[in-house]
């Protein structure tokens, strides 16, 4: 018989962080929320070495890395002394470079900074895009770590000294709690500069760039203990020297590996937050022609790959609630704003939520009305209007990647499972069920934290395989059905937001 273990997972997203304590004991798994802190990027206007005033976006290492220990000591103070295991997940992108003393070269960059606005053009220009993504299988985002560190070469190359090298946001902070120098291959898949195939750095790529591979951590499989607390660390938590795990680090390969399905072949997938990552789970990476036309990515799974696109979640309502925060002096709930939403006049118009023009906007606002007045439509003025129309775009927009994605692998969907904060929609789980016209079967809600904690177990042999979890999160966790409805209007609607579509692309 197993002896019960402990265990918690560190889920950093995009705005905020939190801390889960696990527990597995027999057959059963327990689960249990414990900090819960936020965060945004910091934007600084600094005057750069022509004086000109340049964006700079970065995030606060150091006030994570603070919630973090606050986290283990709350571990310790409400549950116990001994943790088995620790893992952690984070966006998909940045990293910071160190020296080999130890010592933070810079700050940690944002994805959403301007200075990476060109560098996909850049690193076209140095290597055959088609010869990239059968590589990779990465389709081309600003924020890809291969832009990333292509910047820093042509821009920041003198401030590394010998023995500097990089650390993603994830293994950045496993360094600071156990001097780990390791990241797994689900993170690494996603920096457009490992290999799909080998799961290893691609010499090609990173020699094409001038990137030296000297540079980069190791990669190893979801699972792996690389470390453990160090001895000031476990001494200033009052744990013992739990061991470091690197799971699935790319939340979305956490999150994927908690969804429920039944059979993985016949579900896509949602996860569903700041961004909406949608796809299928496949055994191999599919490169072909028509998949990097519809940009599509294969990224590292769990035994399996992420067959998917980024495509906008819930990042243009959080910033219009950010701009209604400034203005009001108060953060409107969601809870109020469902109420607005849920009663404004439906299909007043639609936008493209993955239009380039949302991606970092100074007014939100401004662009979703500029978009429509573009494409001939009259925006929303009132904010249950706006939300409205932006949860109908997004529905319509995963129906438009659920036929891609289909056609690209030759597999048709038949169930859509939504994971994640966004699973919490109710509005937006039914106008997914109606647009795509398939039932949707949402949660569960912390789907990034189950599938930290369940690779963890995995790692420490406490389950054998994700197929044995599936029974422990659906008898855990809350899960929502979602069925289908008015059929007719939805078909009316996905031809409108068809042309609204064809028009910004003509």
């Amino acid at each position: 018989m197993h002896k019960p273990i402990d265990i918690v997972a560190i889920d950093l997203g995009a705005s905020g962080g939190k801390c889960f304590a696990g527990r597995f004991e027999r057959d059963m798994f327990a689960m249990q929320e414990i900090h819960r802190f936020a965060y945004e990027p910091v934007i600084r206007h600094l005057p750069d070495r022509s004086d000109r005033l340049v964006s700079r976006m970065h995030w606060d290492d150091l006030l994570i890395y603070r919630n973090l220990i606050d986290g283990l000591r709350i571990f310790q103070r409400d549950i116990g002394n001994h943790l088995d295991g620790i893992g952690i997940d984070t966006w998909g992108t940045d990293g910071m470079f160190l020296s080999s003393d130890g010592e933070s070269l810079g700050d940690l960059y944002a994805y959403r900074d301007h200075r990476l606005d060109p560098m996909i053009d850049e690193v076209k220009a140095l290597i055959d895009p088609a010869r990239i993504y059968d590589i990779t299988g990465v389709h081309f985002q600003p924020f890809n770590i291969s832009n990333q560190l292509l910047w820093f070469a042509r821009h920041r190359a003198d401030m590394l000294p010998k023995g500097a090298f990089f650390l993603p946001t994830p293994s950045l902070f496993y360094f600071y709690l156990g001097g780990s120098r390791m990241v797994d291959s689900s993170w690494a898949s996603v920096t457009q500069l490992m290999d799909a195939r080998a799961k290893r750095w691609s010499k090609e790529i990173l020699q094409t760039l001038g990137i030296p591979d000297s540079i980069l951590p190791a990669i190893v499989a979801p699972g792996t203990t690389i470390g453990s607390l160090s001895d000031p660390v476990a001494a200033d938590t009052g744990l013992n020297q739990a061991a470091l795990i690197a799971v699935a680090s790319h939340d979305t390969a956490c999150a994927f590996a908690a969804a429920p399905a039944v059979n993985p072949a016949d579900a896509l997938i949602i996860s569903s937050g700041t961004w909406s990552l949608v796809g299928k789970l496949i055994p191999e990476p599919i490169t072909h022609a028509d998949a990097m036309a519809a940009n599509l990515s294969n990224e590292g799974g769990i035994g399996n790959i992420r067959f998917l696109k980024n495509c906008s979640g819930s990042w243009i309502t959080q910033e219009l609630r950010r701009g209604w925060r400034d203005a009001d002096g108060r953060e409107p709930s969601w809870k109020e704003l469902d109420v607005l939403t849920e009663t404004a006049p439906p299909f007043t118009a639609f936008i493209d939520p993955d239009d380039s023009c949302f991606y970092n906007p100074d007014d939100m606002v401004r662009a979703i009305h500029d978009f429509c007045a573009d494409t001939g439509q009259s925006a929303p003025t009132d904010r249950g209007g706006l939300l409205r129309m932006i949860y109908e775009s997004l529905a319509l927009k995963y129906q438009v990647v659920n036929r891609q994605i289909s056609d690209a692998c030759g597999q048709a969907s038949r169930v859509i499972h939504i994971v994640g904060g966004g699973s919490r929609n109710q509005l937006l789980n039914q106008f997914t069920a109606n647009a795509c016209g398939l039932p949707v079967v949402a949660g569960p809600e912390e789907a990034t934290a189950v599938g930290n904690l369940m690779t963890q177990a995995l790692g420490l042999g406490r389950i054998s395989g994700f197929e044995e979890a599936i029974p422990m999160i659906r008898a855990t966790l809350p899960i929502r059905d979602y069925q289908p409805t008015d059929a007719e209007i939805w078909q009316t609607a996905r031809r409108r937001f068809a042309e609204i579509l064809s028009k910004r692309t003509a």
